[in-house]
Parts: structure tokens; sequence; C-alpha cells
């Protein structure tokens, strides 16, 4: 092989792992373009597509879906609040709470900001990440470390049974751009739809 071929061939090499790095680079950026912390899981994304109706009014602003399992005919209920106020990452965005019960039981809760979250703040006793948040029950103002997912938090059952009865409910929590609020009006929820579904029942702070 000539001297000029080796050097043809040299170059050849570094153009296709110069172009092999671009596309690679190029495939990064458009997936964290992509992300969207609003979207729901995996898991929640199977699960709606079993949601065979539109959300019913579950009385104020509470939307109901109901799904039952094809084989088992387990039923899933999944009542869900928008919040009143869209966040400063995301003026079209509304935070949401998600409760989510089956065979008449609860089974979780959680918070999604629809906005980027912070890093957790604490690990939990079995070294899961925790976020520790602010909540606000009408005029009662507590503490919580509720598991963080990098997408939403884990609400505890108290705190989602205190929302259960409040007229006001806020979560103050870390985000990408610092501290936010999200800003709910649970008031006006039918009780007895929730107790029928989860047996829940509110519960003061």
């Amino acid at each position: 092989m000539t001297l000029l071929s080796k050097c043809r061939s040299t170059h050849f090499f570094s153009f296709k792992l110069i172009l092999l790095c671009l596309l690679l680079g190029a495939g990064v950026v458009s997936a964290y373009a992509q992300y969207d912390p609003y979207r729901r899981s995996d898991r929640d994304s199977r699960s709606d597509r079993n949601d065979f109706r539109e959300g019913l009014n579950a009385g104020g602003n509470w939307q109901e879906f109901d799904t039952e399992d094809p084989m088992t005919g387990v039923r899933r209920v999944r009542f869900e609040l928008s919040s009143d106020n869209t966040l400063r990452e995301s003026r079209f965005v509304q935070s949401r709470i998600e409760i989510y019960c089956e065979k008449g039981k609860f089974k979780s809760s959680e918070f999604t900001p629809g906005v980027f979250l912070g890093p957790p703040t604490h690990p939990g006793f079995w070294g899961q990440p925790k976020m520790e948040v602010r909540v606000r029950v009408d005029n009662s103002h507590s503490n919580k470390g509720w598991d963080w997912n990098g997408r939403s938090l884990v609400m505890d059952k108290n705190t989602t049974r205190e929302a259960l009865g409040a007229q006001l409910f806020r979560i103050e929590f870390f985000a990408r751009e610092g501290s936010q609020i999200a800003e709910f009006s649970p008031a006006g929820l039918e009780l007895g739809r929730v107790s029928h579904a989860c047996a829940l029942t509110p519960k003061k702070p």
C-alpha cells in the first residue's frame, strides 16, 4: 500500500469516527429535549391505556378514572386533582395529585409537580432517596419526607387523608429552579366515592 493510500485510509477512518460521535451527541441532546417531567411513568402509561372512558367529575376540581383488569376483573380507581396555579418553569402545565386505589383499598398517592424536580435532600431508612417538603393544610403546617423518583414524589397516607377534607392544600418543594409552591383546592370532593373506592376517610392535621 502506498503512502498516499495509507493517508486516505487514515483520514476516512477519522471522518467516520467524528461522524459517529456527532450522531451519538445529537441523540443524547434529542433525548434530553424530549424529556417531559409531567409525563406519566411507564407504569402509569400502561394503566392509562385501560382508562376506557374520560375522567368523571368526582366533586369540586377532582376527576375520577375507573379501570378494570380484563383478565382478573380487579377494579382500579384513580382520583386526580390539578393545581390552581402553574409554576415558574412551565406556565402552561399544572401540578397534580393522584390517588391510586385497587380492590377497594388505598394503594398509593403521588405529587407530580410538572417541572423538573431538584435532587433528593436526604436518604430514607432503607437508603431510598427522599425530598423534604413543607405542607400546608388549611392553617396547619408540617414538614414531610417523601420518596423521590426523579419525576414525582410519593405522598404518605396521612397527608393524603388530610388533603381530602381540606379547603386549602399547598406543597412547597425543591425544583430545578429553586423552591416552589403548588396550590390546590381539594374542597368539594365526594367523600363517599373515595371511601367506596379506597377505604379512605378525611383526617384533620
